[in-house]
């Protein structure tokens, strides 16, 4: 009798630990919107500087994604905090995007270094569809997929197109990668947690 019971009691503590992380869907979209956002408006500055008034220390703008990363670290700190199940989910995303973040930093680098300014746009494209595409695949969440795919042919695009305009592309991008995505993931997340 003894044994029935451990063995039912564990089967129901298995069973249980695997309803609550799949219930539990961690992702509830804020960060992709806020990046998508922040993104959004370091672009579209970026062009109107270039565009209509000639100002190429525009790129200064960019030094606002600092301030949202130490935001992020913060945000992700007391998130981690009140996490009371872990999931090799959230550990793989989060090292889908480290990834990211030290591919970006190397391409831009390698870039301006190389003073390949007008390949900078299309390799960041190409960077943003790989953990979105990721993502995707990893929450089995066809926005992400469809964001990253979209991306890479934004990238494909970009290429022939002037300069200023490139950073159009990343605004196009990052709405379709990210903030979209991101409103899905919180509306997902919401009607999760209410049920």
């Amino acid at each position: 009798m003894q044994q029935e019971f451990n063995e039912h009691t564990s089967l129901q503590l298995i069973e249980s630990m695997i309803n609550r992380a799949k219930d539990k869907f961690s992702e509830n979209g804020t960060l992709y919107m806020l990046w998508g956002i922040v993104v959004f408006i370091c672009s579209l500055v970026q062009f109107i500087g270039i565009y209509y008034y000639g100002y190429t220390q525009i790129y200064y703008v960019w030094f606002l994604t600092w301030l949202v990363l130490i935001y992020q670290m913060v945000f992700l700190s007391r998130k981690k905090k009140a996490e009371t199940v872990r999931t090799y989910t959230a550990d793989i995303l989060k090292y889908v995007w480290l990834c990211f973040v030290c591919c970006l930093f190397v391409a831009i680098f390698t870039l301006q270094v190389k003073q390949a300014y007008s390949s900078i746009n299309p390799t960041i494209l190409v960077l943003y569809a790989v953990p979105t595409f990721l993502s995707g695949i990893i929450l089995k969440f066809r926005p992400l997929v469809a964001g990253g795919a979209f991306c890479w042919a934004l990238a494909i695009g970009s290429v022939f197109a002037p300069f200023a305009f490139q950073s159009l592309f990343i605004c196009v991008a990052v709405v379709a990668a990210w903030i979209i995505p991101g409103i899905l993931l919180r509306i997902k997340y919401r009607r999760q947690m209410l049920s």
